[in-house]
């Protein structure tokens, strides 16, 4: 029988405040690190799929679209060297996110979002200059890291600036900001894919400077979130002035005052990835590990998609979807929204907002680059194996990860709690009421917290 789930029991406490024109606009600005990682997934996959970009850059992969007819549809497009420029990005933003946690932490959330956005937008001015496949790699790895920064501080910034009731709405702003990006990227494709001389990549590559510059510019004049002031310089009144600011009412004691009790313990934490592996954070640990699976269902869709946007208008309508009748393809069309959807409104954008939320002050900076570092290595895995599976599993690689889709839906049926509401600093509450987690973590006395090294 499955276990009973309870509902939480602890009554938590609610904070002052509104949202506020500051506030909105703050938010906006720091969500745009949301587009230009949305802008790269979108632009990558299009350029891909131009031919003057595949003559220049992976001509032997190229000739053998063009000469070998007999080599199966599943394996055309497998090329190392092909999925290399797509993970590199993938693998520098792994690297770079575990830079970002010092840098997060010690010079404020506002100082990583400033780096990602300057990294960003010296590797899109590379591709879209490159001359050779090494230029192209090198300004792909500058995007990961500007994409590695911007990962691992936009959505705590997100989370740590929103009031507690719309925290879950505020956050998941980044998520549509991704969505904005991509689809962006894909009306910039359709232009410039129909440019006479072959040029037109230059210009999808170059253009994630928009993006890139409107997040570096408007970081200049973020504010820093409370919770990062009051870590950095533990000045209350300007901790206090910034919250009052932020929340449009002078009553902030009652959040003030979380901030403070939680600032007290994170002083006490000098190696927060030693820290963040003992037994009192292991609920937080999985959970911020297992959301990378959120890679795995957006990867079936773009994907497959990516494959689709190759042989379309070369093997023809019918054969991509297998010789469908009128009615089957409308089911599929139908299951393939469905799938889009559930995506969109689930792992999409709480696989960005639980980790960010569910982080107490000490090791949040540490967990939210664990949260972008296991999504980027999962993330380069699958980018540089997919074609390779592709060519070897056929269909049989969407029953693959939808095994997984299972697994991670499971996993958050009985073992993830309710965060709705509850406000950040008190949210290590949760695990204690929880059927299972309870059992790990156990009461934690306050004082007994303070004293741990």
């Amino acid at each position: 029988m499955a276990p009973e789930l309870p509902k939480p029991e602890v009554v938590h406490g609610q904070y002052s405040g509104k949202m506020t024109p500051f506030l909105v606009f703050s938010c906006m600005v720091a969500s745009m690190g949301g587009v230009i990682y949305g802008y790269d997934i979108g632009i990558s996959g299009g350029v891909t799929s131009m031919e003057p970009f595949l003559e220049k850059f992976f001509p032997e992969m190229y000739a053998k679209m063009k000469e070998d007819t007999k080599i199966s549809n599943y394996c055309r497009f497998d090329s190392q060297l092909l999925t290399a420029f797509t993970s590199s990005l993938y693998v520098a933003g792994l690297v770079a996110s575990f830079f970002a946690s010092s840098v997060t932490r010690a010079l404020g959330r506002k100082s990583s979002i400033l780096v990602g956005g300057t990294a960003f937008l010296v590797g899109s001015a590379l591709g879209g200059a490159a001359f050779n496949v090494y230029m192209l790699i090198f300004g792909r790895v500058l995007l990961g890291i500007g994409v590695g920064f911007a990962n691992q501080s936009v959505p705590v910034y997100l989370s740590e600036m929103a009031p507690p009731r719309h925290r879950g709405a505020i956050n998941n702003g980044f998520q549509l900001c991704v969505a904005v990006g991509a689809l962006s990227a894909n009306l910039v494709n359709y232009v410039t894919q129909k440019i006479k001389g072959g040029w037109g990549w230059r210009i999808s590559l170059a253009m994630a400077a928009v993006p890139a510059s409107m997040l570096t510019l408007g970081a200049i004049f973020l504010p820093d979130t409370p919770n990062c002031l009051i870590q950095r310089s533990n000045d209350r009144q300007k901790a206090k002035l910034m919250l009052q600011r932020v929340r449009g009412t002078a009553d902030v004691q009652a959040e003030l005052d979380d901030l403070i009790r939680a600032n007290s313990i994170s002083k006490t934490v000098k190696h927060p990835f030693q820290k963040i592996i003992r037994r009192k954070y292991r609920p937080q640990l999985v959970k911020v590990h297992r959301f990378m699976s959120t890679i795995v269902t957006s990867l079936m869709a773009t994907g497959s998609t990516f494959i689709s946007m190759l042989v379309v208008d070369k093997l023809g309508r019918r054969v991509i979807i297998g010789g469908l009748s009128k009615g089957y393809a409308y089911i599929v069309l139908v299951l393939i929204c469905i799938f889009v959807a559930g995506f969109g409104w689930s792992w999409g954008p709480l696989g960005w907002l639980v980790p960010s939320e569910i982080l107490p002050l000490e090791i949040r900076s540490a967990g939210q680059s664990i949260t972008v570092a296991v999504c980027f290595l999962f993330t380069s895995i699958v980018a540089q194996t997919f074609l390779a599976m592709l060519c070897h599993f056929k269909s049989g690689i969407f029953f693959f990860f939808g095994g997984w889709v299972v697994l991670m839906t499971s996993f958050v049926y009985f073992l993830l709690p309710e965060t709705k509401n509850i406000p950040l600093e008190q949210m290590d509450n949760v695990w204690r009421v929880h059927w299972f987690w309870k059992r790990i973590v156990g009461e934690v006395d306050g004082e007994t917290e303070m004293q741990e090294p």
